[in-house]
């Protein structure tokens, strides 16, 4: 998956790594504006943690999407009619305990038998396809267009001089988080033998009394660490994760020597190069976790008893895995598109984006092609902190050339919400734009399925658009009749709208409003879209 993916899941430690070491008509109660909730100072319950997203703003105080009380008050035993939602992204953990009943399937293949059954161009695709075959480790594409001299030489001197950048920024960040790792550790041997214990409370790490100057400093450490973490095992946790992603940032995102394409066997730079790839969608290690929480997020089998509840309940997976430890290829995301629209889909999540796109008319087609078709493509706004609108900050694949009319009408572009209502609400990392960003979702800290029928925390604009998908798949199995432009027309216009001002990439100097800083002003609201979307169907509006 594209590194910005995760760019921000250490930025927790970022501190100190520079210290060295108007509600619409429709909204779901009478309160006429939901800028008099009262702000939720309690930290949220374990249980409010793992399913934030789907709470309501009015009821709970947390901003998610009133996902329970749609089930509750509109859809109850209902089911609605089954929609494929294709999943854009690394591999998913086909065999999830979560995912595995809620899979698309292709009835018109045959398994394992090494032969195109339903003449559609690719090979045992049962759940879907594999652009990648066992290609995972990639190249960012500012990394390829040096190495290859892709494009023109403006283009190609921006991407030298951010590959030059970053590139020293990863071994710097990791040799830092090297140093705050082996600071933890001294700290945490050294405080079990202080208290003679093998496990320990930031209480009892705080009622240390010492004279000794040395455990005065771990003790300082691991409060510090407590600061960011609930504790020391998951701050170590952390920082070794943090420790890989930047290792792989300097020996694969930003090595402009590293090929890993070269066993996939195609050109990816020649569109017509087909062929290539397998029909085994599966993720190839517990490392490619993002396609599996991305698809959990959307359907994880709701009130099985496991794990997580997906926002959509009546959902089939299909994993289109297109998406490396690294930037997407132009090629594998325009052809990714078309075999989803040519196989059933009716929304595509594209939880992935790119600051250079060598190709984008590639993708522009297919996202033509999708719209031709009556499909919704979700697409999450990326997690720098920036403003879209700004054109030193691209984000694709996008809608539009240039901050100018938009290419189709079928695209949803999706920012991400912290569960705090106030200030804080547009999480730090999430991208922002009056013409670039839609809508805003949940997406910090949302609570899904990873690889081995087990479950993680992730944050991103990665898990705010299959939020949304998720919310758009309701809507289109309920209201089938509804067509793509439609189902996002809903989506945009039936959230709550607050009105009072949001910090920007977590700079408290720079506020606006979300009206200010998407399209739509508005926080997804699933309720608010089902009844926007009975009316629809009903005549009452029309969009």
């Amino acid at each position: 998956m594209t590194n910005h993916f995760s760019r921000f899941l250490f930025g927790s430690f970022s501190a100190l790594l520079f210290m060295g070491c108007g509600a619409t008509a429709l909204v779901s109660t009478p309160i006429e504006n939901i800028d008099t909730t009262p702000l939720k100072i309690a930290d949220l319950t374990e249980a409010e943690k793992k399913n934030w997203g789907h709470l309501d703003l009015l009821t709970d105080t947390i901003p998610g999407m009133s996902v329970d009380k749609a089930y509750a008050e509109i859809i109850g035993k209902r089911k609605g009619q089954k929609v494929i939602v294709a999943v854009l992204d690394s591999g998913i953990d086909l065999k999830h305990e979560d995912l595995e009943n809620v899979l698309w399937t292709n009835k018109g293949e045959k398994p394992g038998n090494g032969k195109d059954d339903d003449k559609n161009g690719y090979v045992d695709d049962i759940h879907g396809y594999n652009f990648l075959g066992q290609a995972y480790n990639e190249q960012l594409e500012a990394a390829r267009i040096v190495k290859l001299k892709l494009g023109d030489p403006a283009m190609q001197a921006k991407a030298k001089a951010k590959v030059e950048a970053d590139y020293a920024k990863a071994v710097q960040n990791k040799q830092q988080y090297e140093q705050i790792l082996q600071a933890v550790k001294n700290a945490d041997v050294a405080v079990k033998k202080e208290l003679g214990k093998t496990t320990y409370t930031k209480k009892e790490v705080a009622g240390i009394k010492t004279e000794d100057q040395t455990m005065q400093q771990h003790v300082g450490v691991l409060m510090q660490m407590y600061t960011f973490e609930d504790s020391i095992p998951e701050v170590l946790k952390q920082l070794k994760s943090g420790i890989k992603h930047f290792s792989d940032q300097a020996n694969y995102n930003y090595n402009v020597d590293f090929d890993g394409r070269k066993i996939v066997g195609d050109d990816p730079y020649d569109i017509n190069s087909k062929g290539y790839g397998n029909g085994n969608p599966q993720s190839l290690s517990e490392d490619e976790s993002h396609g599996t929480h991305v698809a959990g997020i959307i359907a994880a089998e709701r009130n099985n008893g496991k794990g997580a509840n997906g926002v959509a309940n009546n959902v089939q997976i299909m994993s289109v895995r297109a998406v490396p430890n690294g930037d997407e290829y132009d090629k594998d995301i325009a052809l990714g598109i078309r075999y989803a629209v040519d196989n059933g889909a009716k929304i595509i999540n594209g939880s992935f984006g790119k600051s250079f796109s060598p190709n984008a008319q590639w993708v522009y087609d297919a996202i033509k092609y999708a719209a031709e078709n009556d499909v919704l493509f979700v697409h999450a706004a990326g997690n720098d902190g920036a403003d879209l609108d700004n054109p030193d900050n691209p984000n694709f694949p996008n809608d539009q050339v240039n901050n100018g009319p938009e290419i189709a009408d079928n695209v949803i572009t999706v920012g991400a919400l912290d569960p705090k209502y106030g200030s804080e609400l547009v999480a730090s990392y999430s991208n922002y734009g009056q013409i670039n960003v839609d809508v805003f979702a949940p997406g910090t800290d949302i609570y899904s399925t990873y690889p081995n029928n087990t479950y993680e925390y992730s944050p991103g604009t990665s898990m705010a658009a299959p939020a949304v998908a998720g919310v758009a798949a309701l809507i289109r199995s309920h209201y089938p009749k509804l067509t793509a432009p439609q189902v996002k027309r809903i989506l945009m216009a039936s959230g709550l709208s607050p009105k009072a001002k949001v910090i920007l990439g977590g700079d408290a100097s720079k506020s606006a409003p979300l009206d200010k800083i998407s399209t739509s002003g508005k926080m997804v609201n699933a309720y608010n879209a089902l009844i926007m979307a009975e009316n629809v169907k009903n005549g009452k509006i029309k969009l």
